[in-house]
């Protein structure tokens, strides 16, 4: 399970939980985010993300010799989609949830990005987030990537909380968030065959692509594209949720993933 851009591995914590009889759940924490050192090389670009994983899944696949039913939220979304075309071996199912694929419209809540990815300008920023006290950073994200904000409980905000104060304390972080964005938005102008749509395209696994209907950060419009782009996958938009229906509403995304897991099992089991 794959965070997006600014999460951790704790995002995935309670469809974790969800889904603990259908799955035996690993969320890492992306090189730089979470409790990940910063890459050596300083590359944060999808790419180099996709072949870590790709190693860790590989890894998985000699010691336990099934392959992985792969999810990725956001920016995690779109590494996933490279790990799915790239490594069809290792990847049973693929889901989506509000995956970052490329959309060069301009909309407002998605304009910090781009100020984000200027060179020296994320620790810049971080320095003066650490100005502004964590409760209201964490209210701030809440309300951009929730539909409905009372489902973030008071338990999950007060761990919020703590991270956000942990994560302003990382010499890296500043510069993990602009990489990240850097590597973004490097894939979003990638009209070639190596581009994410185009990419999109050859993920030949079962998969399942969930948009929520209020979410601020990806177009659930770019629900017809991936349609066509991924004519053998699942389309579903989530009326009420947002960026993070798997944080929002657990319960209903594990309704969804659950036939697709079912059916790749039958389908391995012939």
């Amino acid at each position: 399970m794959i965070h997006g851009l600014g999460g951790q591995a704790t995002n995935w914590t309670d469809l974790m939980a969800e889904m603990v009889d259908d799955v035996e759940g690993w969320a890492p924490d992306l090189p730089g985010f979470g409790w990940s050192a910063p890459p050596p090389d300083a590359d944060y670009s999808l790419t180099a993300d996709a072949e870590i994983l790709s190693t860790l899944f590989e890894d998985l696949y000699a010691e336990r010799g099934e392959r992985i039913h792969l999810f990725g939220n956001s920016m995690g979304g779109a590494i996933a989609v490279l790990v799915a075309a790239a490594r069809p071996d290792l990847v049973a199912t693929l889901t989506l949830i509000s995956p970052a694929l490329p959309d060069l419209r301009p909309r407002r809540d998605t304009m910090g990005v781009p100020v984000v990815a200027v060179p020296g300008l994320g620790r810049q920023l971080l320095a003066r987030m650490a100005q502004v006290p964590a409760n209201r950073q964490v209210q701030g994200m809440v309300a951009l990537n929730y539909g409905d904000a009372t489902a973030f409980t008071p338990e999950r905000r007060a761990e919020a909380v703590a991270e956000v104060q942990r994560r302003l304390a990382l010499p890296h972080a500043g510069e993990a968030l602009s990489g990240a964005a850097r590597g973004l938005l490097r894939a979003f102008i990638d009209p070639g065959a190596g581009g994410l749509w185009a990419t999109a395209s050859q993920v030949t696994c079962p998969t399942l692509v969930i948009y929520g209907g209020r979410d601020r950060l990806v177009d659930p419009r770019r629900s017809r594209r991936a349609a066509q782009h991924m004519p053998h996958a699942q389309i579903v938009t989530l009326p009420k949720a947002g960026h993070v229906a798997q944080m929002e509403d657990p319960a209903l995304v594990a309704r969804f993933v659950r036939p697709l897991l079912a059916e790749s099992r039958r389908t391995a089991s012939r």
